[in-house]
């Protein structure tokens, strides 16, 4: 099947299984070795299916200029599914009605699938799970591990102020990568932010830490969660995402139950058969639930 990719990136064909910045629709394409167009671009040629990421900023697309070049059309849910209501009203109706237009709905969790069949009753909308190709991050297994990394920054999108204060437990140095929405001051904190880095650089990094928290309410593809999972990373974070509750059932939490994630910290701090155990539990169900040789998005 000939698959197309339609996104605001400004650039024309496949991703190589060797790219630095493999980050998730990245790992879609090359797993699906479709090309990748710019949301505005005509391409050359016919496809079978074309996946189309709404850009959040600028979500006035019309699915009839990717219908000319491709027989079915689908969205792909880009960040929360909650997201495009912030947008004006008249932009709300118009994503909605886009979505209604699609032949295929693809989400990131199964708490998504349930949203949209139950926003506009579609009758094609499937899981898009998060994925990792590994070919470049091979070499990235470290023995000796330390501290531990937060998922994101002090904001209600990411939560970063709750997994600090769970971080805290471990009693280790702590670190976070520095995100789009990264706030004045942070560096005042007892953290350590990484600077912006690729994604190859990022599982590196990430590597050199024995825990992970990212008590994120904002959920979408999980990319976190997963990583640490590949890594053997135990990870506490919050119910309704899929790579946390599949990949980490162990230190998964109801949403704001900072008590309960606490106590998991401290069962993980003080008890390294649980961490072992954890943490070899974790790398199973990565490779049982999303490996690549389990891929399949039911094209």
């Amino acid at each position: 099947m000939n698959i197309a990719f339609f996104t605001e990136m400004n650039f024309v064909g496949k991703i190589p299984r060797t790219h630095r910045n493999m980050r998730t629709e990245f790992a879609w394409m090359c797993a699906l070795e479709a090309d990748h167009w710019n949301i505005q671009a005509k391409p050359n040629k016919k496809y079978d299916l074309g996946i189309v990421i709404i850009p959040k900023k600028n979500p006035l697309f019309d699915l009839n200029k990717i219908r000319a070049y491709c027989d079915k059309v689908a969205v792909m849910q880009e960040g929360p599914n909650w997201f495009w209501q912030d947008y004006p009203l008249e932009q709300q109706i118009w994503y909605y009605n886009t979505l209604v237009s699609a032949d295929i709905i693809y989400t990131h969790n199964s708490s998504d699938q349930k949203y949209y069949k139950g926003l506009i009753n579609h009758s094609d909308v499937r899981v898009m799970p998060s994925l990792m190709i590994e070919d470049s991050i091979k070499e990235c297994v470290n023995t000796n591990r330390y501290g531990v990394m937060i998922g994101g920054n002090m904001t209600s999108w990411y939560g970063g102020f709750d997994s600090m204060i769970i971080a805290q437990e471990f009693r280790e140095k702590i670190y976070a990568p520095s995100m789009g929405r990264r706030i004045a001051r942070e560096e005042e904190l007892d953290i350590s932010h990484l600077p912006y880095m690729d994604w190859q650089q990022w599982i590196t990094e990430l590597s050199k830490v024995k825990y992970g928290v990212h008590l994120m309410r904002t959920h979408a593809a999980g990319t976190f969660a997963l990583n640490c999972a590949y890594l053997g990373i135990p990870c506490i974070g919050y119910e309704g995402l899929d790579t946390q509750e599949i990949c980490h059932p162990d230190t998964t939490v109801a949403l704001g139950d900072l008590e309960s994630a606490k106590q998991i910290a401290k069962n993980l701090r003080n008890n390294e058969k649980i961490y072992i155990e954890y943490s070899n539990t974790v790398k199973e169900r990565y490779n049982e639930y999303y490996h690549e040789s389990k891929f399949n998005i039911g094209i």
